[in-house]
């Protein structure tokens, strides 16, 4: 029992969870895995997951789990994924902190997951924004042994814009923004093509023309479907004939 406990530690990075389905394909039953619990090498966290005896593990390595043992489409984007790009804010920890990870394919997320106090609040959003997973718009980050699928960046700021439906919200993704200037245009070409969203779509397109950067010149338009018809997107705020928005009052905008 031992050198087989030895094995599946190898194989099982430091502060990750193991689901009891990846458990089973490396024989470990339930039986054997109450044995490992009872002898003290791994300890049960909610139903279908086990931790190392010892190990801290946090939400990271919980998605690790999820995507690499369950194999689901879930992945930390927005907010989250730009501060994790090292884009947006810092991603302290605690409970008012929200970690917004977002799902390509309709899924549950498992019960061991989203009922675990993870210090953190998650968000679990299935928005079906694109027509279709563009490899592009995804990256990773390294966090230990292991590493977690993440949005990059070109996709997390049309995710910000898709959950952005207070002014409040508005605000904070133009402000966001304002700091994207190396975003790649290509993989932005690919995406705004992709989106379903029109308000998306019109409310990047204004904010990346404020803000001025150079990449904006780049995209090709009108290869894209922005729909008919006004929008009143921004409350209070002033209609841009361009693109059919209203958006923030802002000094210096770019249509005024």
């Amino acid at each position: 029992m031992k050198s087989k406990i030895n094995q599946l530690l190898q194989q099982w990075p430091k502060g990750t969870v193991a689901a009891g389905s990846w458990l089973k394909t490396h024989g470990v039953y339930r039986q054997l895995a109450r044995r490992y619990a009872a002898s003290g090498w791994i300890k049960p966290m909610g139903h279908g997951a086990f931790l190392r005896a010892g190990d801290v593990v946090d939400w990271f390595g919980a998605l690790y789990a999820l995507q690499t043992q369950l194999e689901l489409s879930v992945y930390a984007g927005g907010d989250t994924a730009l501060s994790l790009n090292g884009l947006g804010q810092y991603l302290p920890m605690g409970d008012n902190v929200v970690v917004s990870l977002f799902s390509d394919r309709r899924e549950r997320l498992p019960a061991w997951f989203t009922r675990h106090a993870w210090g953190v609040r998650l968000q679990h959003h299935n928005p079906k924004l694109f027509t279709a997973s563009k490899p592009a718009g995804f990256t990773e980050v390294k966090r230990g042994e292991f590493s977690i699928r993440i949005a990059a960046p070109e996709r997390a700021i049309l995710e910000v814009l898709h959950l952005a439906i207070t002014n409040d919200a508005i605000d904070h993704a133009v402000d966001l923004m304002s700091g994207l200037n190396t975003l790649r245009p290509q993989v932005l070409q690919n995406l705004l093509e992709a989106c379903r969203s029109v308000k998306v779509k019109r409310l990047f397109l204004w904010a990346a023309e404020s803000a001025g950067h150079p990449w904006h010149k780049r995209l090709s338009v009108e290869r894209l479907d922005l729909g008919k018809g006004k929008r009143s997107l921004y409350r209070g705020g002033r209609y841009d004939p361009k693109y059919r928005i209203t958006v923030p009052k802002q000094e210096g905008a770019a249509h005024v």
